[in-house]
This record gives structure tokens, C-alpha cells and sequence, in this order.
């Protein structure tokens, strides 16, 4: 007997972190940017998400963390579904994520230190608890002279790497990331790339947007290609040829 196609999609949801089913989405009345996605993230998953300019990209990692609402479809976000979910329940599934915005939003009035601590006051922990390794952190990142100066005093790679580490600092369930070594050196890149991967050791499900083929090709992580609004897997550099992304991957 087959499976209830309801229960399925259920099932499968359940089982991810994140869960796209006919999803698709569009700007106000305009075309639509993505189309039709059926995919969906595995807990501890790492991937890329790799695209021409305008194919969808940060639109994607806007659903993931509910800053846009798909026009079409269902989102899941561990085992629930959004658009079901009551308003009070979405500002904790936000807390579980981190993001790096390709913009670097930093709150100017606040200083190295407070705008890479701000996760852990908004969660109530105090300054005593994570002074430490909120120190030990934005050392890792190279900004540890610079922790009691002003976002508007930093370099463009230094606010990069601000917003990096307050992404990171309480240790996300899912980690989304806007071209995050756009605006930093090759080694300060790579230094990055590896706090992802501890990060992604310790549970956390880390998909990256980028135009770096040279980081992709190093990671030996598995691509998710979006073109025409639709999205395919492609497998880590060197393994087989992809396949259009369906399931658990």
C-alpha cells in the first residue's frame, strides 16, 4: 500500500531542519525569483548555495531565517511548520539561527565587544557568564585589539568579521552566511571556513551563499546550484555528477 502523501511530507519534515516543500517566491507582483523548491536540510548538514547574480540566493537564506514568507508552498523549520506557527513562537525559531548579512548590519553605537556579545544578552545570559568567550572569539576573527572601538572606526574585512563572529557567538542551531569572505584575504578566509566547520562539528546545520569557487573547491562540501528560480544538488568537488535536490540531503 502506498504512503499517505501527507504523512510523508510530514514525516520528512520531522526529520530536518530545514524542510522546503513547493516552495516558491516572489517580490510584490513581479515573476517569481524561486520556484517550485522541494528540499530539505539534514541536522549537521554543511552546504553551499552558489548562483549567477539575482538568481535567488539571499532570498533564500531570507526564508530560512523569516525575514520574507514564501507566496507559494510550505517552509518547515525544525519540524514546524512556519505558517502555522503562532507570532510568539517565531522569535525563538530566529534565535536558533545565525546569520552573516552581506551588509554587515552593526549597531553603531555599540562597541566590538557589546555588538559580538548582543545574542547572549538578548537571551538573558550576563556579561559575567560570557565576557571570556565572547574574547576568545573576536581574538579567533583578528579583532581582539579592537574590541572596545566603534563599527564606524572599522575596515570593511573588520566589520566583516564582526558580524561573523556575533553570528556565531551562541553557537546557532543553523548557521546562514551572505558571502562572508567577500570582503576579507585569502588567509582571514580560510581562518573563517574553519570556524564554520567547528561550528558545524559541534551539531550546527551551516549553509553558505558564495561566489568563491575556490573555497567551494577546497571544502569538498556538496553544492546547492540555483539557476531559473529552481534549485539543483550538485555533489562535494570530485564525487559524482549532481541530481535535482529531492529529500533528505
Amino acid at each position: 500500500m502506498s504512503r499517505n502523501p501527507v504523512a510523508a511530507a510530514a514525516s520528512r519534515a520531522a526529520e530536518e531542519v530545514v524542510r522546503f516543500d513547493d516552495v516558491s517566491m516572489r517580490y510584490g507582483r513581479g515573476p517569481d525569483v524561486l520556484s517550485d523548491l522541494n528540499f530539505g536540510l539534514a541536522p549537521g548538514s554543511f552546504h553551499f548555495v552558489t548562483g549567477a547574480s539575482g538568481a535567488g540566493k539571499s532570498s533564500l537564506l531570507k526564508l530560512i531565517y523569516l525575514a520574507a514568507e514564501p507566496s507559494k508552498g510550505r517552509l518547515h523549520l525544525f519540524g514546524q511548520d512556519v505558517a502555522a506557527a503562532p507570532a510568539a513562537a517565531k522569535p525563538q525559531l530566529r534565535r536558533r539561527i545565525g546569520v552573516v548579512f552581506q551588509d554587515q548590519v552593526l549597531l553603531d553605537h555599540l562597541s566590538v565587544f557589546d555588538n559580538a556579545a548582543l545574542p547572549l544578552r538578548i537571551a538573558g545570559r550576563k556579561p559575567a557568564e560570557y565576557r571570556t568567550d565572547v574574547a576568545e572569539l573576536l581574538s579567533w576573527v583578528g579583532l581582539s585589539a579592537r574590541m572596545d572601538a566603534m563599527p564606524a572606526t572599522l575596515a570593511g574585512g573588520e566589520r566583516q568579521r564582526l558580524a561573523i563572529a556575533r553570528a556565531v557567538v551562541n553557537r546557532p542551531d543553523i548557521l546562514l552566511a551572505d558571502e562572508p569572505t567577500g570582503n576579507v584575504d585569502h588567509e582571514m578566509a580560510v581562518r573563517i571556513f574553519r570556524l564554520f566547520v567547528e561550528l558545524n562539528k559541534l551539531g550546527a546545520t551551516v549553509l553558505i551563499a558564495t561566489h568563491d569557487q575556490d573555497l567551494i573547491a577546497r571544502s569538498g562540501r556538496p553544492v546547492l546550484h540555483l539557476e531559473g528560480g529552481r534549485i539543483a544538488r550538485r555533489p562535494a568537488p570530485g564525487s559524482a555528477q549532481g541530481a535535482p535536490a529531492q529529500g533528505l540531503i
